[in-house]
C-alpha cells in the first residue's frame, strides 16, 4: 500500500484514489493546502494497485517515448479572440477544436464557483472556454482516470491536458497506451498552493471591499510579458495586477515559497517526455523569430511521440507554426530541465503565519518588493542614460533640465525614481513660480522618432496652475499643453503611457488621465471653452475630463469638456467625444457613439 513518511514523495495526482476498487484511499489536505493519500487500513486489501499507478515510484518504467528529441515549434492561432484569452499562443485551444470537431472529448483544468480547480472532461466545445489557460493552482483529479478510462474503452476519442506528473499518473494507470488518446502537458515551473491562492483572493477582496466573480491569470491587455492576472468584483470594477505589483508573482517566481514540497525535486524534468505533446510559453522568441512575437503570447510546441507529431499536422490551417531549433526551446525554459529552487524564506514560519493573518500583510513581512543593490544600481544607471539621450548632450535642454529639476523649489522631483523632467531640444517649457508641479515619475517632454527634427514642443503651467505625474509619461513632439491658472493635470499609473505628435491639451479646471493611456497623432483633450459663453440654462465655460485607464485614443478625435472614458475604451480615429464613454466600448463619428461594447485590445 501507499505509505507517504515524506511528503516530498507525493505530487497529489490522485491517481491512487481512482485505482483502489475498495474505497480504501481518501485524501486529506494539510495546513499548506496541499492534498496527500489516507489509507483506512480496515479497507485495505493490499493489493498493491496504489503503488503501480504511482509515477513517482514507477518514473524509470514511465519515462519514455517515441523520440528522445522533441521536434520543437513557435506557433499561435490564427484567431486573434483565442489568442486573447490564452495563456500564451492558444495551441491547446487549436488541439482541443480538432478533437471537439472529430467527436472526442477533451479534459483540462477548470475552476469551480469557489475557484478550487479540478480536472473535468467533456465532449462539448463550449467548456472549451473554462478548459484553457492555466489556473496556477494545484488541480484535483479525483474520479476523473476513470473517466478517461471509461471514455477510451467505450471507443471515443480523447485529448487531455495536465501537469507532468498528472499525465505521467495517467500512462500508469491507464497501463497501456491507446491509439484513441492524445496526452498533452506542459513545462510546469511548480505547483501552487490552493489554499495559499484563496487566501490571496480574500486579501484583494478585503482590500476593494467586493467579492471576485471572475479571473484571468496572464491577461493580455497589458501585454503578454506582464503577466498580468486580471480579476473582475461583484460591484463591477475590473483590477489588473502585473507581475511588477504582484506580491503573490513575487512569492511564486521570485522567493518559491509555495509551492507542492515535491516540486522541489521534481522527478519529471527532462527528456524523453512522457506526453505526446508539450506546450509553454515561448519565452525570448523575439531572440529567435521576431516575426513570431506580438507580445500577445508565443506557444512553444514540443512533439514527442510519432502519434503527436501526427496529429500536429492536422491542425496546421488554424495556426501559424515555424520549426526551431531544439536548443532554444531549453534557453528561455529552464524549468524544463531544472526543479523548482528552494524557498528563498523560512517556509515553516510563512505558512505559521499565514494561518491567521492576511495575505498581504504575511508577503511583505517575508517577500517585500525591495530591490537589490545590483538591480537598484541597474535601475539608475538606465534611468540617467535615459536622460543623456534625450537632452542629445546639448547646452539648452541641459539648463532647462538642471533649472527645472534642482533649481526650481515649486517643482518637487522623485530623485529616487529618477521622476524628473527631461526636454529634448527644441522644447519650450514655462512653469510659472507660483505653480505647483509634482513628478512622482518621469516626464519627457517633446520625445521623437526624428532625432534631428525641429519641431517645437510646448508645456505651460500658469501661477495656480497643477501638474501631478504619477507614473512614466510621454509628451512626444508637436505638442501643446497648457495648464491655467486653476487647473489642474493629474497623468499616470504604474504602466505609464504617452502622447504621440502634435497632442494638445488645455486644461482650465480638472483633467485627469489614467495608466496606460494610448494616444495616436493630433488628438485633442480640453476641459474648457476658452471663456466663451452661451444663453443656454446650465451651461458651463469649464468642465472636468477625466481618462481612465488602458484607453485609446486614436488619431484626431478630440476629448470635450465634462467627458469621463470608462477604463479599457477606444475612442475612434477623428471621434468627437460629447458624452461619457462606458467602459470596454468603441465610440466612432461626430457626435461618437457606441458601436460595439466588451471590447478588449493590448497596446
Amino acid at each position: 500500500m501507499i505509505s507517504i513518511t515524506d511528503k516530498v514523495q507525493c505530487c497529489g495526482c490522485n491517481a491512487c484514489g481512482d485505482i483502489c476498487g475498495y474505497n480504501a484511499i481518501t485524501f486529506v489536505t494539510d495546513m499548506e493546502g496541499f492534498w496527500y493519500p489516507e489509507i483506512a487500513k480496515d479497507k485495505c486489501t493490499d493489493c498493491g494497485l496504489c503503488e503501480k499507478v504511482c509515477p513517482i515510484i514507477n518514473i524509470k518504467e514511465l519515462k519514455k517515448n517515441d523520440l528522445e528529441k522533441p521536434d520543437c515549434y513557435a506557433a499561435k492561432h490564427k484567431n486573434l479572440e483565442v489568442v486573447f484569452d490564452s495563456t500564451s499562443g492558444g495551441l491547446f485551444s487549436a488541439l482541443a477544436e480538432k478533437m471537439y470537431k472529430e467527436g472526442g472529448y477533451v479534459g483540462g483544468a477548470i475552476y469551480d464557483e469557489n475557484f478550487d480547480v479540478h480536472h473535468y472532461i467533456s465532449n462539448s466545445k463550449q467548456d472549451l472556454v473554462r478548459l484553457r489557460s492555466s489556473k496556477y493552482q494545484q488541480s484535483n483529479l479525483i474520479g476523473f482516470y476513470d473517466q478517461v478510462r471509461k471514455i477510451l474503452k467505450a471507443g471515443e476519442k480523447v485529448l487531455v491536458c495536465g501537469c507532468p506528473c498528472q499525465m505521467a499518473a495517467l500512462r500508469a494507470f491507464l497501463k497501456k497506451d491507446h491509439e484513441n488518446l492524445i496526452i498533452v502537458d506542459f513545462i510546469c515551473r511548480g505547483i501552487n498552493s490552493p489554499w495559499v491562492n484563496r487566501k490571496y483572493r480574500e486579501s484583494l477582496e478585503k482590500k476593494y471591499r467586493s467579492a471576485i466573480v471572475w479571473e484571468k491569470a496572464k491577461n493580455k491587455e497589458l501585454g503578454w510579458r506582464n503577466l498580468t492576472r486580471k480579476f473582475c468584483f461583484v460591484d463591477g470594477r475590473k483590477v489588473y495586477i502585473t507581475k511588477d505589483e504582484s506580491l503573490f508573482n513575487r512569492g511564486y517566481l521570485h522567493t518559491n515559497a509555495f509551492c507542492r514540497p515535491s516540486c522541489y525535486s521534481c522527478q519529471f524534468k527532462g527528456f524523453p517526455r512522457m506526453a505526446d505533446i508539450t506546450l509553454a510559453d515561448f519565452w525570448r522568441i523575439e531572440k529567435v523569430d521576431k516575426s513570431m512575437d506580438d507580445n500577445l503570447g508565443t506557444s512553444l510546441v514540443m512533439l514527442n511521440s510519432k502519434k503527436g507529431q501526427i496529429y500536429y499536422e492536422t491542425i496546421q490551417q488554424k495556426i501559424k507554426s515555424v520549426e526551431v531549433p531544439f536548443e532554444s526551446a531549453l534557453a528561455g525554459n529552464p524549468a524544463l530541465v531544472k526543479p523548482l529552487g528552494p524557498p528563498k524564506i523560512n517556509r515553516e514560519e510563512f505558512f505559521k503565519d499565514l494561518q491567521n493573518s492576511d495575505f498581504m500583510a504575511v508577503a511583505n513581512k517575508y517577500f517585500p518588493f525591495v530591490p537589490s543593490k545590483k538591480q537598484y544600481l541597474k535601475k539608475l544607471i538606465s534611468g540617467y542614460w535615459y536622460i543623456c539621450k534625450s537632452l542629445q548632450f546639448r547646452i539648452r535642454p541641459f539648463c532647462q533640465f538642471i533649472c527645472y529639476n534642482f533649481l526650481r523649489k515649486n517643482i518637487k522631483t522623485n530623485k529616487a525614481n529618477t521622476g524628473y523632467l527631461i526636454p529634448t531640444p527644441y522644447t519650450v517649457i514655462q512653469i510659472g513660480k507660483k505653480a505647483n508641479v509634482q513628478l512622482n515619475a518621469r516626464l519627457s517632454v517633446g520625445a521623437k522618432k526624428f532625432r534631428k527634427s525641429k519641431l517645437e514642443t510646448r508645456l505651460l503651467i500658469d501661477d495656480g496652475g497643477t501638474l501631478i505625474i504619477n507614473g512614466r509619461f510621454v509628451f512626444g513632439y508637436g505638442s501643446d499643453i497648457e495648464v491655467f491658472n486653476g487647473g489642474q493635470l493629474l497623468i499616470g499609473g504604474i504602466l505609464g503611457g504617452g502622447t504621440n505628435m502634435n497632442t494638445t491639451i488645455i486644461c482650465a479646471e480638472r483633467i485627469e488621465i489614467g495608466g496606460h493611456v494610448m494616444m495616436g497623432r493630433n488628438i485633442t483633450i480640453r476641459d474648457n471653452n476658452g471663456g466663451h459663453y452661451l444663453s443656454q440654462q446650465g451651461y458651463k465655460n469649464t468642465r472636468s475630463v477625466v481618462i481612465g485607464n488602458h484607453v485609446w485614443l486614436c488619431e484626431g478625435c478630440t476629448i470635450m469638456p465634462g467627458v469621463k472614458i470608462g477604463d479599457g475604451a477606444i475612442v475612434g480615429a477623428h471621434a468627437v467625444v460629447y458624452a461619457n464613454v462606458p467602459a470596454y466600448s468603441l465610440v466612432l463619428g461626430n457626435p461618437a457613439k457606441v458601436v460595439q461594447t466588451d471590447i478588449f485590445w493590448k497596446y
